[in-house]
């Protein structure tokens, strides 16, 4: 791919149209007691489809000797200059997101003449214009998406040159014989100045993300890909220190899933914990850097993680009555506090139930459709009924290959020596849910239908995760 080349095209099409400038009316009145022509625009972010605030716009003059121009777009994007006498001129803007596409500043001609206001607007190019020049004309025709960004080193910010970025995502085909599960793998070295993509990629889904140099790397994240087929998402690395590690991995094709334990680092976090409904503190919740340090919210659901391994990492907390949330964070130098705002179980169950109420007769038929192939265990209502259990987990007890390990509070489900993958009404759990938390989300009663696959042999759809360890699926009435 010749994205270098590609690079120093993008100045190109930061405009509708290349060219001059020229006279063209503007309501912006001249400064009182000011000579010369004003030159008045905005910034525009063509990706996130916002004004661009903080863009330093400068304007040169194309005689040399003369003194340039300089100003700083507002929140609303807007720029202006004022006393700009007649002449040509170039006219661009610099800002850290250019950097993080890989863009040069994006230049126009500007010609001032007469005594009316100039108007001269700027911009990021648009998604499928930037899409084009990073991928080649062939992402114009198909789906496909691309992830650009800068890795960065966690310390100091600096982008790390001849790094890897890696991204893999789930592909499910469904063929004559079945529904056939493949998971493509892109990984790319990063430019000297840190700068990386990934191109076709799948628009409007879900992959993940690993950063790395050397040994030390970024949590692995799932990100969002838009439908409009571009994201930007720069990824932080930190030193890592293990306290012990192991491979869980079950597929060659995949990238690693480790069990793994990180030793306190030199990054700080700091945030709040509250309820979605009336916004009280949630004092004790549980917060921690997934498989690192781990702390508590007081009174006021503050909380501070003080010696949190630094990069790109995953946060998770929980509390006792409300869904666990995992979020992806930067811990870096100056990073602003995090607001985490939890939903009840009974809150999470009900919109599960009414966001699938209408897949729910089809999910069912599924249900007895792949009961028929004899693949897993399949318990239906009668089933459950007959084993008198008191909670979900008194089932799990029963199914040959499930276990509980692990002390209360923290008891979880586990298969094979790995975490199954538990969905409810198509709706995939959180990994690692506690056993009581599942005990809180459904009872015995509530169960029309549960299947368990373990390993190779479990259905595509219900392979989300790529663990390759095995699903859990609880239908409710």
């Amino acid at each position: 791919m010749r994205l270098r080349s590609r690079l120093f095209l993008l100045a190109l099409l930061a405009t509708p149209a290349i060219g001059r400038v020229s006279g063209a009316q503007d309501a912006t009145p001249r400064a009182a007691g000011t000579t010369g022509i004003t030159i008045s625009g905005v910034v525009h972010d063509s990706i996130a489809h916002v004004p661009l605030a903080g863009a330093a716009v400068q304007l040169v003059p194309a005689e040399a000797g003369r003194a340039g121009f300089s100003a700083s777009s507002d929140s609303l994007g807007r720029f202006t200059i004022a006393g700009v006498a007649a002449g040509r001129y170039t006219i661009g803007f610099f800002h850290p997101m250019l950097d993080s596409l890989g863009l040069q500043p994006p230049l126009r001609e500007v010609v001032v003449a007469g005594d009316k206001p100039v108007r001269a607007d700027l911009g990021i190019p648009s998604a499928a214009r930037l899409r084009t020049a990073i991928c080649g004309p062939g992402s114009a025709r198909d789906s496909g998406g691309v992830v650009v960004g800068v890795l960065r080193d966690a310390h100091d910010g600096a982008a790390i040159a001849k790094g890897s970025v890696a991204g893999e995502w789930l592909e499910m085909s469904f063929t004559v014989g079945g529904v056939s599960r493949r998971v493509p793998r892109l990984v790319v070295n990063t430019a000297e100045n840190g700068w990386f993509a990934l191109c076709n990629v799948p628009s409007g889904g879900t992959m993940a993300l690993v950063g790395s140099r050397g040994n030390d790397s970024t949590d692995r994240i799932d990100v969002e890909v838009p439908a409009e087929g571009f994201l930007r998402r720069d990824l932080y690395v930190g030193t890592i220190r293990m306290l012990a590690a192991r491979d869980t991995t079950h597929q060659a094709d995949t990238m690693p899933v480790v069990q793994r334990r990180l030793r306190a680092g030199d990054g700080r976090l700091t945030g709040t914990v509250v309820a979605v409904a009336g916004g009280k503190p949630l004092a004790g919740a549980q917060v921690s850097i997934l498989e690192g340090p781990v702390t508590r919210a007081n009174d006021r659901g503050e909380w501070t993680i003080a010696d949190a391994p630094s990069g790109t990492r995953v946060l998770e907390v929980r509390a006792v009555g409300y869904y666990p949330e995992r979020r992806r964070v930067d811990v870096v130098d100056g990073a602003p506090p995090i607001r985490l705002a939890l939903s009840t179980l009974k809150a999470m169950l009900d919109t599960v139930k009414i966001t699938a109420s209408r897949l729910r007769g089809g999910d069912l038929s599924g249900f007895e459709n792949r009961r028929k192939t004899g693949i897993g265990d399949f318990l239906g209502q009668e089933d459950i009924a007959k084993r008198g259990a008191r909670n979900t987990s008194d089932i799990f007890r029963q199914i040959s290959g499930l276990h509980i390990v692990g002390a209360e509070p923290d008891r979880t489900l586990s298969m094979r020596n790995c975490a199954p993958t538990v969905y409810l009404d198509g709706f995939i759990l959180p990994e690692n849910l506690s056993i009581d938390e599942i005990d809180g989300l459904v009872l015995p009663q509530d169960i029309k239908g549960m299947e368990v696959y373990k390993g190779p042999a479990t259905p595509g759809q219900f392979q989300q995760r790529m663990t390759g360890c095995g699903a859990v699926v609880i239908w409710t009435k």
